[in-house]
């Protein structure tokens, strides 16, 4: 569990206070990271992030924000359900793209002290982690790493920050994620104006996040997936919950614009296909859940190949090995 010594949220609000340089243990770049404003080979630029950042920006503006929070808040209890079922202290913990604190405040109601987490809040870029090597005894983040260009660094990055024998704990979209809509929006633009353009953002397949994790240098590796099923009134409805949420598209290659027909169309399409009984409509939210630990020497590790004194073939005459008190029934 956490105890009351700290959790560092990183945010991307324009509201999140501004911590001075000396009290970060503030490193300009990460180990093998351009510096912000050059370009590495290898990155793809697929979102625009700046775009990103007035989507978001928009979205807390809103009169009502929070009434657009409902699947950030269940992922967040679930990252929290994570934290809490390991059986260590993480005297500090960095909360990588906090929104609103979604996970923070599940570890306050979870919390044993009477006293809560004290946080303090740092305005930065998922993409350069303004922190030293060896900072963090634990880092979450939910839902934030599906708008980074590029993933393997960023998960080089956390390794880096992160204590040996620390662990992170992240939830992400997964690609099946809203493919109601995806499939939707594709036949009726595909009808209406003889082909179609990405509407819905790419994520990242399950089968390449554990060997993403591996390359960026964790080990004991946990991927599993989950899906949150959300009904709604209709289509238009969920696209303004979308935006509410700050999620709307921000890859380079949409399209700006739907013409009105096509859009009418496609939330038939979606009605017709997709109807629930009651004539709502419903969205698949599906999220990769991810655990993985930095090295530490007093981390168990698998016994070296072929040191086994056992076949798996003379599993069935293990009674005959055992004493006789102790055979099973």
């Amino acid at each position: 569990m956490l105890r009351p010594a700290g959790l560092w949220r990183l945010c991307r609000r324009p509201w999140a206070a501004r911590v001075p340089v000396e009290n970060l243990g503030r490193r300009e770049v990460t180990s093998g990271v351009s510096p912000r404003g050059s370009t590495s080979p290898r990155t793809l630029n697929i979102f625009d992030r700046d775009l990103k950042r007035k989507q978001k920006n928009w979205a807390a503006r809103q009169p009502e924000p929070t009434k657009f929070d409902y699947l950030k808040e269940e992922v967040g209890s679930r990252i929290a359900d994570r934290v809490y079922d390991i059986p260590r202290n993480f005297p500090l913990a960095l909360d990588l793209g906090c929104g609103r604190g979604y996970i923070a405040q599940y570890l306050n109601k979870k919390n044993s002290s009477e006293t809560e987490i004290p946080t303090v809040s740092v305005l930065a870029d998922e993409e350069f982690l303004p922190f030293k090597e060896n900072t963090f005894d634990l880092v979450v983040s939910s839902l934030s790493l599906h708008w980074v260009n590029d993933l393997p660094r960023a998960l080089e990055q956390i390794h880096y920050i992160l204590k040996p024998d620390g662990v992170f704990i992240g939830a992400m979209f997964g690609g099946d994620t809203l493919y109601e809509l995806r499939c939707s929006l594709q036949l009726a633009e595909t009808e209406r104006e003889g082909g179609f353009s990405p509407h819905i953002s790419p994520f990242t397949a399950v089968n390449d996040l554990g060997h993403l994790l591996g390359r960026a240098g964790f080990n004991t590796l946990t991927v599993d997936t989950d899906e949150i099923q959300v009904n709604y009134p209709g289509m238009f409805e969920l696209m303004e919950d979308l935006q509410g949420m700050g999620e709307s598209n921000c890859a380079w290659n949409r399209k700006a614009l739907l013409h009105r027909d096509t859009m009418l169309a496609a939330a038939a399409v979606y009605r017709e296909m997709y109807r629930n009984e009651d004539g709502s409509v419903p969205a698949t939210y599906q999220i990769y859940y991810m655990i993985g630990w930095k090295y530490h020497e007093s981390q168990a590790r698998p016994a070296e190949r072929g040191s086994a004194t056992v076949s798996f073939g003379e599993l069935g005459k293990i009674n005959n090995l055992m004493p006789p008190g102790k055979k099973s029934q």
